[in-house]
């Protein structure tokens, strides 16, 4: 995984890997109107939890970035918890899925699923 210095100025950001597994499970759907929908909403033992999921919605204030011909969108509320987080796509023995390494997240639970 490579993290670029100039990555908390951008926003999120979708490694090459992620962004293949993306594009598989888009083709899979058969549609060509859903993006990636990274947003944070409160939850988890840690106070806030990371949600993706394919969505076809544009709502105001939406923050869009396209990634070699995926489209990634965070809500106005979720793109500053996300400042420089990057998604990257793991295929392990031990673990298989999407994977977030997030700069502004303190503290997480035992569970890895939520931070605050």
């Amino acid at each position: 995984m490579t993290v670029q210095s100039e990555a908390p100025a951008q926003g999120i950001i979708l490694t090459e890997h992620a962004s293949g597994k993306v594009k598989g499970l888009l083709e899979q759907e058969g549609r060509d109107d859903l993006r990636l929908r990274v947003a944070v909403q409160p939850g988890g033992c840690s106070g806030l939890r990371y949600q993706l999921f394919f969505d076809e919605r544009e709502l105001d204030g939406d923050v869009v970035r396209d990634f070699s011909g995926v489209e990634v969108v965070t809500d106005r509320m979720s793109a500053p918890y996300l400042m420089g987080a990057t998604i990257d796509f793991v295929d392990t023995i031990e673990k298989q899925g999407f994977t977030i390494d997030n700069p502004n997240a303190t503290g997480s639970c035992a569970c890895g699923d939520s931070f605050n």
